[in-house]
């Protein structure tokens, strides 16, 4: 059975404030337990339902918001996605390839992006285990909380787990 795949997302620069401000730091640390590490960067090009149906115009190509809050591990893979799901075809297939049947989230939004990835790992017979110690939302600590709750809700408490503070 190979090791889990880690998956770092949204870590970037537009959305570290002061509630995610700790996450960089602690997605560099976990990067040096996982053999594969995939970062994705959270990309929202002209006429995405982002900015047709939510009025969202942040996070354009080319914005500095996009770029990474920390230095990925040398093998680690960086992905670009338009959608809060993690699960795009690129990482579809690198699990596939590589036969994993374990995924790790780390990163920004708890309620948002790291949700919808691990629903989705969920419902594609994936297991997912949040790192809630290195996952924060940028919209305040009771969007992280409300994150938590439904995400034990959606894959179950065991794949919730919580991170010694650093």
């Amino acid at each position: 059975m190979p090791p889990p795949l880690l998956i770092l997302v949204d870590v970037q620069v537009g959305f570290v404030n002061a509630w995610t401000a700790a996450v960089p730091e602690r997605v560099r640390r976990l990067q040096g337990e996982y053999g594969r590490d995939v970062a994705t960067r959270f990309v929202n090009p002209e006429g995405s339902m982002h900015r047709r149906l939510l009025g969202w115009p942040r996070f354009a190509p080319e914005s500095a918001e996009v770029e990474l809050a920390f230095a990925p591990a040398a093998h680690a893979r960086v992905i670009d996605k338009t959608t809060d799901t993690c699960l795009v075809p690129a990482v579809r297939a690198l699990i596939a390839a590589e036969g994993i049947d374990e995924v790790h989230l780390a990163g920004i939004a708890t309620d948002g992006c790291v949700l919808k990835t691990a629903v989705d790992l969920f419902e594609a017979g994936i297991r997912p285990v949040v790192l809630a110690g290195a996952c924060g939302s940028h919209g305040g600590p009771e969007c992280h909380a409300a994150g938590l709750l439904l995400l034990r809700r959606f894959v179950g408490r065991d794949q919730v787990v919580n991170l010694p503070a650093p």
